[in-house]
């Protein structure tokens, strides 16, 4: 075995705003290398499955593609050119059992796995739109198939270019630069590592199944922003990147991971604890919602919060008897595949009279993790947040979460009446509120790393770590405050060399002896805005492990005057 690596990370504070240009012939170069090289995971590069207009298939089995500009088609096998296409010209794909026919005006070919690019323009997808607009995408076009059952299409995008189509279609531009910036943050550590991923043909879908991604033509100003001024910034806990995972709305009181998902190997619920996704209270009065008594006083009231201008924040569901029992008859046997209804529920199944709902299991924000349907023929015992939203649809539609109190009415033979559902917020409730960042960026004025560290337990923001060994390491991020430090958590090298901004320098590095990690100031070599590092590769086979971590001006905050309801 070789030597211990050294871990480096970089803290960083706030200066001017620069656009940082990437050239194209750079851009393409790291694209196609990912393409053609697809074991070498590169942490630039994103690959998404592209949906269709309903955001539910990926696997098709013929397609039409173009480009803007003039397109090349080239073999993904053999690295080689098919074919030039002049731009706005169709390019049909079609599966059949010997592999993708591609036809081009009257010429068809038969080939196996194919890219597409187009070097100075933008590609597109015949009768796909996003926000009722042709759906355009930067980088490349990988034609995938599977098992002649038919092909994926995934869009090769580098990562800055794929948050430019996230960032203003997961979150509102009005909710300002700096919850744009917390955005930007959670969906690069989102994408980079996802709680699950269904495909191994790319990391993540362009829908609410992973997060929304529609491309090129959706892009904005302001979001593009915060995109280049978080530029290389992770969420990062015990040197590690972070689930950053969010939602629209938490109703004023996070939950803990562990009391929302199921583990993603066993399925078994609740799910491992994560230490950095826990319940948190907006305001520091809240006490944990853990029992009905709290969660009906907190949920039938405004208290003022960060997500107070949601119009989830607060909401009701009514249902007759009857009509919930026949939602229920519909929805405990789909949600029985889950496994997570017991005892299972059959289709056509009578489950009898409604006599009453019961909520058997809280957490800390009062989200609901195991609920009871009391009937004439027995009890229903639902378990986690989705299942328990899905199980309980109005009109065809789930709950908007599972931070509810039911209440019932009874007739005179002791059957449910009525059942009423006061409720709030929207989504799972984990990590980040996406109208509470919103709240604090423009109400609060707080800075989007403030935002972050609100509502992702003892973070810190830094580039990804990486491991320098035979090769220089190079890094690009976005200093905001131009505070920064290199964090190294475990080496047997003497020093470290490192260029900062195009200027050489060295690091002795005394081991740490009460610590794990050691941390050199490099504040005074790194500018405002966009930095660049090489991390240098040390002689004599040694290796080490680097990141860069910002230094913010991050202070608890109480819930002040201002954010209170007017």
């Amino acid at each position: 075995m070789g030597t211990k690596g050294v871990n480096i990370q970089l803290k960083i504070e706030n200066r001017k705003w620069k656009i940082i240009f990437c050239s194209i012939a750079f851009a393409l170069s790291l694209i196609l290398n990912c393409v053609y090289a697809a074991t070498n995971y590169d942490y630039n590069i994103v690959r998404v499955g592209i949906t269709d207009n309903k955001f539910q298939n990926v696997l098709r089995q013929d397609i039409t593609l173009y480009g803007t500009a003039e397109c090349e088609l080239c073999d993904k096998a053999t690295k080689k050119i098919i074919t030039k296409v002049t731009p706005d010209t169709d390019i049909n794909i079609r599966q059949s059992e010997r592999g993708l026919i591609i036809s081009i005006g009257e010429t068809s070919h038969l080939f196996q796995d194919v890219v597409l690019i187009c070097p100075r323009g933008l590609l597109g997808v015949r009768g796909l739109y996003r926000k009722s607009i042709p759906a355009l995408y930067h980088g490349a076009f990988e034609i995938a198939q599977k098992n002649n059952e038919g092909f994926y299409l995934v869009n090769i995008v580098e990562i800055q270019e794929y948050l430019k189509g996230v960032v203003p279609n997961e979150m509102p531009v009005r909710f300002g630069l700096e919850a744009l910036k917390a955005q930007a943050v959670a969906a690069r550590n989102y994408v980079l590592t996802p709680r699950t991923q269904a495909y191994k043909e790319f990391n993540v879908v362009d829908s609410v199944a992973s997060q929304v991604y529609f491309g090129a033509n959706t892009e904005d100003e302001l979001a593009t922003r915060a995109v280049m001024e978080t530029d290389g910034i992770v969420a990062l806990y015990n040197n590690e990147l972070i689930l950053a995972l969010y939602s629209s709305t938490a109703g004023g009181y996070t939950e803990s991971y562990t009391n929302a998902f199921s583990d993603t190997n066993t399925k078994i619920f609740p799910a491992p604890h994560k230490p950095y996704l826990v319940a948190v209270p907006d305001k520091s009065d809240f006490k944990p919602i853990d029992n009905d008594e709290k969660a009906k006083e907190f949920y039938e009231s405004r208290i003022p919060s960060f997500d107070i201008e949601s119009p989830y924040y607060r909401w009701t569901k009514e249902w007759g008897g009857a009509e919930l029992k026949e939602v229920l008859e519909k929805t405990l046997p789909a949600q029985s595949k889950t496994g997570f209804v017991h005892p299972v529920v059959r289709q056509g199944e009578d489950i009898g009279k409604i006599k009453g709902i019961a909520v058997m299991k809280r957490g800390n924000s009062g989200k609901i993790m195991e609920i009871e349907i009391q009937t004439s023929k027995g009890c229903y015992l639902v378990s986690k947040e989705l299942v328990i939203r899905r199980v309980f649809q109005k009109d065809g539609v789930s709950l908007p979460s599972a931070n509810a109190v039911f209440e019932k009415q009874l007739d005179n033979y002791g059957n449910v009446k009525t059942i009423t559902v006061f409720g709030g917020g929207f989504g799972h409730g984990v990590g980040m509120s996406q109208f509470g960042a919103g709240y604090m960026a423009t109400k609060l004025n707080q800075p989007y790393y403030n935002i972050l560290r609100h509502y992702y337990t003892d973070i810190n923001l830094g580039t990804i770590p990486v491991t320098v060994s035979g090769n220089d390491v190079k890094q690009t991020f976005w200093a905001p405050i131009g505070r920064a430090q290199i964090v190294i958590t475990d080496t047997s090298a003497p020093k470290i060399a490192v260029m900062i901004n195009g200027r050489e320098h060295e690091f002795p590095v005394a081991k740490p002896v009460f610590h794990r990690e050691y941390k050199v100031d490099i504040s005074r070599y790194i500018d405002d805005g966009f930095n660049t590092i090489i991390f240098h590769a040390p002689s004599l086979g040694r290796s080490f492990s680097a990141y860069i971590e910002l230094v913010e001006k991050y202070k608890k905050f109480e819930f002040c005057e201002e954010a209170k309801e007017k």
